[in-house]
């Protein structure tokens, strides 16, 4: 049985793979690839089949025919990125195939984009959902994106803003290596969801800095009344900034038992979106008191207060607890993100103002701050249970999907 010959070229076609292989395609007896690569080769006598949406079907003639014909598929860039090669190998065997691939199109893509790739999401919605960007676009600080003509990058901006996702500037990178080839810079996702690309592309998007005089206020009706998306908040990225996140915070307002007119306490608050969601749901009469450590996250807490519009019910204070939280007004609930390692003497404050019927929260990541949390709780005299999540979200793999784990949260709550 013959192997089969994979290789991977861009749209310059023969003049980037060497000649070798160009002979070698030239003497193929079935050639297959996608139609814009079988037109490089117009004088070629071979069999030929286009690839469209047909990948099973053509990957089940190469099985058939590679007994005895020679058999060439043609692909764009690397065959095993994204591309037709894992198919090949999952169904001839590794044994089967000899493999020459040209550099992958999206690292082409971030060359001519002049950005490094080492900390990029990957992503495609080629045949795929835009819903495979979700979860990218909460927590990666570049992600790349193989596109096709439904999931155009107007079309991709357009749903990153639905979600709350619009921190991004963006390039274009149309037609790579061939003459046509166009690469464009946009500064914001809102200029790209008006743009006209060609349908041969990849996008990439680069997360910008925090802006607070670029991050306008949200309308509130676009805004969810428990369980914003973290998308929507400014936070640092990618995975060193602090948010409680959505699965997680949901959980833990429903733990605090909020009602209008209530006052918190927000311990360790990040960049604030426990304390925004707080404030939305205890309204206008109620009141929220923050306190954070980071100043890089107190910064932003202001901005997403403002964006939110809940500026004037939060006091925020730039300190480590407990100093700062002495001006508190008593709570009617206590949530606390982090502690700074003074989890028992702010928990013992917090206790000692409790109004009556108060709650108390505490997410704990690490196993100390649970067991101190824990231990704490134990001997408060309140009423306390423990929830532990453990929250996977939807990734892409493939044509498939696949769930990445977030870390376990350990949420303990009690009620005096």
């Amino acid at each position: 049985m013959n192997k089969v010959l994979v290789v991977g070229m861009h749209d310059n076609g023969p003049a980037g793979i060497g000649a070798d292989l160009v002979r070698r395609i030239g003497e193929a007896e079935f050639l297959v690839g996608g139609q814009r690569h079988l037109d490089f080769f117009p004088q070629s006598k071979a069999e030929k089949l286009a690839l469209r949406t047909n990948l099973k079907e053509a990957v089940a003639t190469v099985q058939d025919r590679m007994a005895t014909k020679r058999v060439v598929v043609l692909a764009s860039g690397d065959p095993l990125f994204f591309g037709i090669g894992k198919h090949l190998v999952s169904r001839l065997g590794a044994d089967h195939l000899e493999i020459h691939p040209a550099p992958s199109t999206m690292q082409v893509a971030f060359a001519r984009a002049c950005e490094g790739w080492e900390d990029a999401a990957l992503v495609s919605v080629h045949g795929k959902p835009l819903s495979n960007l979700d979860a990218p676009a909460q927590e990666a600080v570049k992600i790349g994106v193989f596109t096709d003509d439904k999931n155009t990058p107007a079309v991709i901006a357009r749903h990153l803003i639905g979600l709350g996702c619009g921190d991004f500037k963006a390039v274009v990178c149309e037609s790579l290596g061939g003459t046509d080839e166009k690469v464009t810079r946009y500064g914001s996702l809102e200029a790209l969801s008006r743009a006209e690309t060609g349908d041969l592309n990849v996008l990439i998007l680069v997360r910008k800095e925090a802006d607070a005089a670029a991050a306008p206020a949200l309308d509130p009706q676009a805004v969810p009344v428990v369980g914003i998306p973290d998308g929507m908040f400014l936070y640092r990225q990618p995975k060193k900034g602090l948010i409680t996140k959505v699965e997680v915070r949901v959980v833990s307002l429903a733990r605090m038992s909020l009602r209008p007119g209530d006052t918190v306490w927000d311990i360790g608050a990040g960049s604030g979106s426990v304390s925004v969601e707080a404030a939305r749901l205890v309204g206008s009469k109620g009141r929220v008191f923050a306190i954070e450590k980071n100043k890089e996250d107190y910064d932003l807490i202001a901005e997403n207060l403002r964006r939110f519009g809940v500026l004037d019910r939060v006091t925020a204070v730039n300190a480590k607890a407990p100093e700062g939280i002495e001006t508190f007004d008593a709570p009617d609930a206590v949530f606390m993100g982090g502690s700074g390692g003074e989890m028992t003497t702010i928990l013992n404050i917090a206790k000692s103002r409790l109004k009556p019927g108060g709650r108390i929260v505490v997410n704990a990541i690490t196993a100390e701050s649970f067991a101190g949390a824990t231990g704490w709780f134990k001997t408060s005299g309140l009423a306390w249970e423990m929830t532990m999540l453990n929250v996977s979200r939807s990734a892409p793999i493939l044509d498939m999907t696949r769930f990445e784990a977030l870390n376990p949260i350990f949420v303990v709550s009690g009620v005096s």
